[in-house]
C-alpha cells in the first residue's frame, strides 16, 4: 500500500451553474492544500452572516486536480482519505458523483475504483459550500488534510486497526489489537496478520501472529492479546507512546499491506468519591476550550500549526483541551498524544433543533450514526482522548424526546468505545429557552441573554424548573458537562450523589472560583474555560468597550464591524500569552512569582464595558508613549497575601492582595520611565517578584521558533518591535512587510488584534502591541530567507532551512 498526501496540483473557484461562466479575474486560481476559501473573501458590515463569522461571507466552491491514473492500478484499489471538507462535500471522478458527505468535520473516504480511467489523468472535482450554518467562523473548502491511497484489493481499511489495554499492572500490560482486514477482490485469500509492538525507544516489546482466510467483498477482523513486560505509561506528566505494527501478507508470504498505529498504556477510572484517575493517580482537568481554526491561516488545518497550539497551551499551564464544538483534527489528537494533554473530543453544536439557518440538523436525524461512529474511529486508538462529548447546549435536551436523543447517541458511543466516558456540555437555561422566554420576555440570542443575565444565570441553572428538566438527559452520561452551571456543584453533591460533574465551559474571569471549588470538590474534576486560544468569529464576544467613546452603542456580545476576532482566549491567534493566562496560572498554583498587569494609562479613568468572556485590557510593559507622571492602575496577579511595587528601587506602597479579586493586589500609581518591580510575600517572607523595564531604542526583530522545517511544514515567525534587550514597544505599532525568498511562500501574517479590515493573505499587515505574526510554508529543500519591514525601521532578516522528511 502507499499512502501520499494530494495537496499540489489544485485550482479553486467559485462553483458555478451550468449556463453561468466566470467573471473577469474571479476564475480558478492555484492552491496548494489544505486551504480555506473564505479566509481572504472580502468583508463587510453588511454580511448577512455578520458577528457571527467575523462579518466574512460564505458561498460555494470547486476544487479541481487532474490525477495521472497508471495502467497498473487496475489490480489495485484506489480511495481518497478527507480529514474535512467544509462542508456538503460532494466528490466527482470525471463529471461522476463518487460520494457525498454533509458533516464539514467529519473525516470520510472517496472510493475511486468504479470511476477511473485507466493509462490516462483523471478529473477530480470536489464541491464544498458554507453559508448562514455556523455560530462561528467555520471557513470552507478542502481545509483539513488529503490523502491518496493506493493498496491491494487485500488491505487494511481507514481506521481498520484497534489498540486497547484493558488489563496494566506493573509488571506487565496485556495489549490487545484488532485488525480489520477487508477483501475487495472477486476470490477468497488466505492470508496471515503479525503484529510488532516497539516501547518509545523503538525496541521490540511483544510480537504475535494469525492467519486469516477473508472471503470475496468481505471484511474479516484478526484479533491478538499481546503481553508488554514492565509497560511505560502514558500519562500527561509522561507521554510515553508504543507503537503496533501490523503487517498483511498472502499465503505465499508476500507482503499486501502495512500500517503502524501509535497508541498509550494508561487505565481511566472515574467516581464521585475519588474524582478522576490515570493509571490510579488523581487528576484534576486544567481545561480549555478550542475552536478549530488556526488564527492567521484561517480554517486551514496543518500539522505543525496544531501542534504548536497544543504545545503553547500546554507551556501556559493547560493539560486537557475541549474541542468545541466539532470533533478534533487528526494533527491535534497526535500533538495532544505527544504533549500529554488530555481530550474532550466532541460530536456536535446542534442535534435536531437549529441554532443557525442552514446548519448540520438538516442532515443529523439520518447521519448521526455515521457521524457518531466517524468520531470513534478517529479517536480510539489515542490516549489522550478520555471523554466523547455528545452535544454542547443543546437546544431540546431538557425535553422527554430530547433525553430519548441524549439516551440514544450517549449508548451509540458506548457500543464503539466502551473504554472511555461520555459527557454532554449542558446549559440548563438554553435547555429551558422557551420557558425562560415566557418569563423574561423575548430574548434576542443566547448569548446576548447569558451576558445581560449576570449573577442570575447561576440562580437560574440551578433552579427546580432546569433541575427537573435535564435530570434523564444528565443521567445517560458518565460524567455531566455543566456550561455556566458552577452554582449547581454543591447542590448536586446532595441530590445526586453519583454524579461526577466538568465545568465544559466557564467564564474566564471566575477561574479563582471555578479552581477553588475544583479543589475542594471530588466530584467535580476540571474546569474548561472559554477560550484557551482566541479565534475567529463570535466577533468582539470578549472585548472591553471605553463607553465614553464618540458614538458608542452597547451592542452587548455583538462586535461591532470591523471585529473578526472573539478577544476571548488565554493566548490570542498568534500564541502570544494574554495577561488572563499568567493570572490563571497562579489560580492553578504552577506559578511562584507574581505578575505585573497595567492598564493602558490612554484610556486611565475611562469607563468601560465588558461581557462576562472578557478580561481586563492590560498588558505586562513599563514602556509608554506617556508623558512621566500620567496616572496609571497597575495590577499584580499573586498567590500571596501582599505585593510590594517598586519604582527604580524606590517603594510605590504596599497592597493587600484579594480586596478587588482574588490573586490580585492593584495600584493607583504614576507612570516614569525606568524599572518597575513587584515582590510578593507571604507572612512577611518573599516568595517571587516580577521586573518590568522600560525599552530603550526600538527596531524590528524577526524570531523563527524552528531553524528547520521538514518539507510540507510550517515556520513560525514572530516579528516584534523591540529593543536589543527583547522589551517589546507595544503602543507605536507599524504595518509591517514581509517578503519569503527560497522554496517556500507566505502562508498567513497577522496579529492579535481582534478589530480590524486587514487580511491575513497579504505580505502586509500592521502590528498589535508590538507584534505580528508570519507563517511560512516550506515546499522544498533548501534555505528560506524570511524579511521583515517596516517604514521608520530598518528590515530584519531570518533564515530557515527546508529539509526532506
Amino acid at each position: 500500500m502507499t499512502r501520499a498526501p494530494l495537496h499540489d496540483g489544485w485550482t479553486v473557484g467559485p462553483k458555478l451553474g451550468p449556463f453561468e461562466s466566470h467573471a473577469d479575474g474571479a476564475g480558478p486560481v492555484p492552491v496548494v492544500l489544505p486551504h480555506d476559501a473564505l479566509r481572504d473573501l472580502p468583508r463587510s458590515a453588511d454580511e448577512v452572516q455578520g458577528v457571527h463569522s467575523g462579518y466574512t461571507p460564505g458561498g460555494a466552491f470547486e476544487y479541481v486536480r487532474m490525477l495521472d491514473v497508471p495502467l497498473e492500478w487496475r489490480e489495485k484499489t484506489v480511495r481518497l482519505e478527507f480529514e474535512g471538507v467544509y462542508r456538503d462535500a460532494v466528490v466527482f471522478v470525471n463529471g461522476e458523483v463518487v460520494v457525498h458527505e454533509a458533516n464539514g468535520y467529519t473525516g470520510f473516504t472517496a472510493q475511486l475504483d468504479p470511476y477511473l480511467r485507466f493509462g490516462e489523468p483523471n478529473r477530480l472535482t470536489v464541491e464544498a459550500r458554507a453559508h448562514r450554518d455556523s455560530r462561528w467562523y467555520s471557513g470552507a473548502g478542502i481545509y483539513r488534510p488529503v490523502h491518496l491511497v493506493v493498496a491491494d484489493p487485500v488491505h487494511i481499511p481507514t481506521h481498520g486497526v484497534l489498540v486497547t489495554t484493558p488489563d496494566v499492572d506493573d509488571e506487565r500490560a496485556v495489549v490487545e489489537v484488532a485488525v480489520t482486514v477487508r477483501n475487495a477482490g472477486r476470490h477468497t485469500r488466505e492470508t496471515r496478520v503479525q503484529w510488532t509492538l516497539t516501547d518509545p525507544e523503538g525496541a521490540v516489546v511483544a510480537s504475535g501472529t494469525s492467519p486469516v482466510t477473508v472471503l470475496p467483498g468481505m471484511d474479516a477482523v484478526a484479533r491478538a492479546r499481546l503481553v508488554v513486560p514492565s509497560p511505560l505509561l502514558w500519562h500527561p506528566d509522561h507521554p510515553h507512546l508504543y507503537a503496533a505494527r501490523t503487517t498483511v501478507t498472502d499465503a505465499a508470504g508476500a507482503a499486501l499491506d502495512e500500517e503502524s498505529t501509535s497508541f498509550g498504556i494508561r487505565t481511566l477510572q472515574v467516581d464521585a468519591t475519588r474524582g478522576l484517575r490515570i493509571n490510579g493517580r488523581p487528576v484534576k482537568l486544567r481545561g480549555a476550550c478550542v475552536h478549530h481554526d488556526n488564527g492567521p491561516l484561517g480554517a486551514a488545518t496543518f500539522d505543525d500549526a496544531e501542534d504548536r497550539r497544543v504545545r503553547l497551551l500546554k507551556d501556559a499551564g493547560f493539560n486537557a483541551l475541549r474541542s468545541a464544538h466539532n470533533p478534533m483534527s487528526r494533527a491535534m489528537l497526535d500533538a495532544c498524544d505527544r504533549h500529554g494533554v488530555l481530550v474532550m473530543d466532541e460530536l456536535a453544536d446542534a442535534w435536531t433543533r437549529a441554532k443557525a439557518p442552514h446548519d448540520a440538523t438538516i442532515t443529523f436525524p439520518d447521519r448521526w450514526e455515521r457521524d457518531v461512529a466517524a468520531l470513534v474511529a478517529k479517536d480510539r486508538n489515542h490516549p489522550s482522548v478520555i471523554m466523547y462529548s455528545i452535544g454542547n447546549e443543546i437546544l431540546e435536551l431538557g425535553t422527554p424526546i430530547g433525553a430519548t436523543w441524549s439516551r440514544r447517541l450517549a449508548e451509540a458511543v458506548r457500543s464503539a468505545d466502551p473504554t472511555r466516558f461520555v459527557t454532554n456540555g449542558i446549559n440548563g437555561i438554553i435547555a429551558n429557552l422557551p420557558r425562560m422566554a415566557e418569563a423574561r420576555q423575548q430574548l434576542e440570542d443566547a448569548n446576548t441573554m447569558m451576558a445581560n443575565m449576570g449573577d442570575q444565570m447561576g440562580l437560574m441553572n440551578a433552579s427546580p424548573l432546569v433541575s427537573a428538566s435535564i435530570e434523564e438527559s444528565a443521567a445517560v452520561l458518565d460524567i455531566v458537562g455543566f456550561n455556566y452551571a458552577d452554582s449547581r456543584y454543591r447542590q448536586d453533591a446532595l441530590d445526586h450523589p453519583n454524579r461526577v460533574i466538568v465545568g465544559s465551559e466557564t467564564f474566564p474571569a471566575r477561574i479563582d472560583v471555578m479552581w477553588e471549588l475544583v479543589q475542594e470538590l471530588p466530584h467535580v474534576i476540571g474546569d474548561f474555560t472559554w477560550t484557551g486560544w482566541d479565534y475567529l468569529g463570535e466577533a468582539g464576544i470578549g472585548r472591553v468597550d471605553y463607553t465614553d467613546a464618540p458614538g458608542f452603542v452597547d451592542t452587548g456580545t455583538a462586535g461591532p464591524y470591523p471585529y473578526r476576532l472573539a478577544e476571548s482566549g488565554d493566548l490570542d491567534i498568534t500564541g502570544h500569552r494574554r495577561t488572563v493566562s499568567y493570572y490563571r496560572e497562579i489560580v492553578f498554583g504552577l506559578r511562584s512569582d507574581p505578575y505585573i498587569a497595567v492598564h493602558r494609562p490612554q484610556h486611565h479613568g475611562r469607563p468601560t464595558s465588558t461581557t462576562p468572556w472578557s478580561w481586563t485590557d492590560t498588558v505586562s510593559t513599563w514602556s509608554w508613549d506617556a508623558a512621566p507622571g500620567a496616572p496609571v492602575t497597575v495590577d499584580v496577579y499573586a498567590d500571596a497575601d501582599e505585593v510590594e511595587l517598586l519604582h527604580d528601587g524606590d517603594s510605590l506602597g504596599t497592597a493587600a492582595v484579594g480586596v478587588e479579586k482574588a490573586f490580585v493586589a492593584r495600584f493607583e500609581t504614576e507612570f516614569r520611565p525606568g524599572e518597575l518591580t513587584a515582590v510578593a510575600r507571604r507572612a512577611g517572607q518573599e516568595t517571587g517578584r516580577h521586573v518590568l523595564r522600560t525599552a530603550g531604542p526600538a527596531r524590528l526583530h524577526a524570531h523563527a521558533e524552528r531553524d528547520e522545517v521538514a518539507v510540507g511544514g510550517l515556520a513560525f515567525v514572530a516579528i516584534t518591535l523591540a529593543d536589543d534587550d527583547g522589551i517589546a514597544v507595544l503602543d507605536r505599532d507599524v504595518p509591517v512587510e514581509v517578503t519569503v525568498s527560497g522554496p517556500g511562500a507566505l502562508a498567513g501574517l497577522g496579529s492579535g488584534r481582534a478589530r480590524t479590515e486587514e487580511s491575513f493573505g497579504d505580505s502586509s499587515y500592521t502590528m498589535y502591541d508590538g507584534r505580528v505574526l508570519a507563517v511560512v510554508r516550506v515546499d522544498g529543500p533548501g534555505e528560506l530567507a524570511v524579511t521583515a519591514s517596516a517604514a521608520g525601521c530598518g528590515p530584519t532578516t531570518v533564515t530557515v532551512t527546508g529539509r526532506e522528511r
